[in-house]
């Protein structure tokens, strides 16, 4: 890296975006990717869709539970 730069002739909010969307990055544990990964490749189709599709079914079994059980959990009760 230089010690300087000269930020002179630049554009303050040139590249923002308030309406800008970012995938999130989710780091799989070696051994979770290989399995996910063999799935996928059982089922021919992509990685996000088996994890999407697993996810939304984790959140329906989560959301049936509370709705039985009463108070809504709380991230930190679900690990």
């Amino acid at each position: 890296m230089k010690e300087e730069y000269d930020f002179s002739k630049g554009e303050r909010g040139k590249f923002y975006h308030p309406d800008a969307e970012f995938d999130i990055p989710v780091y799989l544990e070696p051994d979770i990717a290989e399995y996910i990964k063999a799935i996928a490749s059982k089922k021919n189709t992509d990685i996000n869709e088996i994890v999407n599709d697993w996810l939304r079914k984790n959140i329906a079994l989560i959301q049936s539970a509370n709705e039985k059980s009463g108070p809504p959990l709380h991230s930190d009760d679900i690990t």
